[in-house]
C-alpha cells in the first residue's frame, strides 16, 4: 500500500492554450484540484514553492485554504526554499495552517535550488554568515524551525504584558502539537538525506538527484532511501520515518491523453548541471497504456522503496483534466501494483 498524492508547481501564463492565465487562476484551481483529488480517494495535495516566477510562491494562504476546504487529504509542500524563510514567522504560519487542517500538514522544506534571480534570498533580507554558503544558511534556518516546532518556551516574558501570560518562558503561538514529526527534507544528495535522518525529518526525493554513481536514476534514488533509513535507525528515533518520491506518470486511456503525452516516445533519464559544480540526473517520465505502465513502474526501485508517491501534474491543463490524470492512476494502475 502507498499514499498517492499530486504535486503541482502552479505555473501560469497568459497563453490562450493555458487554463491558468493568472496567479488567481492558479491559486483557486489548486484549491479545486485538492477538493477533487480528495473525492477521488487520493491521499495528498502538495505544492512547489518558487520565488520571482509565475508559479506558486507563498504557500501558507493556499495551504490554509485547502485545509479548510477538505477533510481527509494531506496538505503539503515539496518544497519550500529555506534560504528565503524567517523560521520564527514560518513556525507561526505553519502552526496556523496545520490547526486549520486538523493536523494534516506535511511540510516539505529544503536548502533550495537555482532560482529565477541571482541570490534572490538577499532581496528577502537574508545573507549567509561569514564562512557560510547559501546552502548552509538554508540548513541553519531549517534547524531553527525544527527547534521552534518543539513548542518549548524560550522568550523572556514582559513583566508588564498587555495580556496575562502563562508561567515560564514563552513559545511562539499558535503551536500545533505533532507538526514537528511532519517536517520533510527535500534531499538531492545522499549526504543531505543522511543529515535529514539524523535530525528526525521525513525524506522527500524528487525527479532530480545529484549524479553520484552514474547508475540509473531510480537505482541511485533507491540507494539514497536505503542510506536514509539506515541513518534513521542509527539515530534511534522512536517513530517510523516516511519517504516520498515524485514522478510524472500518465496513463493513456483516451484520445486526449494520447494527444497530450502519447507522441513523446520512450523516455529516459537525462544528465545536466544544476549549477557550475553539481552534475545531476533527472529521472524519466512515464506515459503509456495502463498495462505497459504497470510493467514499467514495477521495475522502479525507488518507488518500491517509498511509502508515498507524488504525481507531478500539468496544472495548466485545468482542474478537470488533472483530476482525470489522478483518477486514471488510482483506477487503472495502482491496484495492479498493490498500491491500493
Amino acid at each position: 500500500m502507498k499514499k498517492i498524492g499530486f504535486l503541482s508547481f502552479g505555473h501560469w501564463t497568459r497563453s490562450p492554450q493555458s487554463q491558468t492565465r493568472s496567479a488567481a487562476d492558479t491559486l483557486l484551481q489548486s484549491i479545486d484540484l485538492a477538493v477533487a483529488a480528495e473525492q477521488l480517494g487520493a491521499d495528498g495535495a502538495y505544492f512547489r514553492v518558487h520565488h520571482f516566477a509565475r508559479q506558486l510562491a507563498s504557500p501558507f494562504p493556499l495551504l490554509a485554504a485547502v485545509g479548510a476546504k477538505t477533510n481527509r487529504i494531506e496538505t503539503g509542500t515539496a518544497v519550500i526554499d529555506m534560504r528565503y524563510e524567517n523560521p520564527f514567522y514560518m513556525a507561526e504560519d505553519a502552526g496556523a495552517a496545520d490547526l486549520i487542517a486538523g493536523g494534516r500538514l506535511q511540510l516539505g522544506i529544503s536548502r533550495g535550488s537555482p532560482e529565477q534571480v541571482i541570490d534572490g534570498w538577499r532581496h528577502f533580507g537574508y545573507a549567509p554568515m561569514e564562512d557560510e554558503s547559501d546552502a548552509d544558511m538554508g540548513r541553519r534556518h531549517a534547524e531553527v524551525l525544527l527547534d521552534l516546532l518543539r513548542g518549548e518556551g524560550f522568550a523572556q516574558p514582559n513583566p508588564r504584558p498587555m495580556f496575562p501570560n502563562p508561567p515560564g518562558l514563552l513559545r511562539l503561538e499558535p503551536h500545533s502539537e505533532g507538526l514537528r514529526d511532519r517536517i520533510w527534507w527535500g534531499a538531492s544528495s545522499n549526504a543531505t538525506a543522511v543529515w535529514a535522518a539524523k535530525l528526525g525529518m521525513n525524506l522527500q526525493s524528487s525527479t532530480l538527484k545529484d549524479d553520484e554513481t552514474g547508475q540509473p536514476f531510480h537505482v541511485q534514488q533507491a540507494d539514497q532511501i536505503r542510506l536514509y533509513r539506515e541513518a534513521w535507525k542509527e539515530a534511534g528515533h522512536k517513530r517510523e520515518p516516511r519517504v516520498s518520491v515524485s514522478r510524472s506518470i500518465f496513463a493513456l486511456v483516451n484520445d486526449l491523453d494520447r494527444a497530450y503525452f502519447g507522441q513523446s516516445g520512450k523516455d529516459a533519464d537525462k544528465i545536466g548541471f544544476i549549477d557550475e559544480k553539481t552534475r545531476a540526473i533527472f529521472g524519466r517520465s512515464y506515459a503509456a497504456e495502463p498495462d505497459v505502465l504497470i510493467e514499467e513502474l514495477a521495475k522502479d526501485e525507488a518507488i518500491a522503496a517509498a511509502d508515498t508517491l507524488l504525481l507531478t501534474v500539468p496544472n495548466q491543463l485545468g482542474v478537470d483534466y488533472n483530476a482525470h490524470v489522478i483518477e486514471s492512476i488510482l483506477t487503472h494502475v495502482a491496484p495492479a501494483l498493490g498500491w491500493r
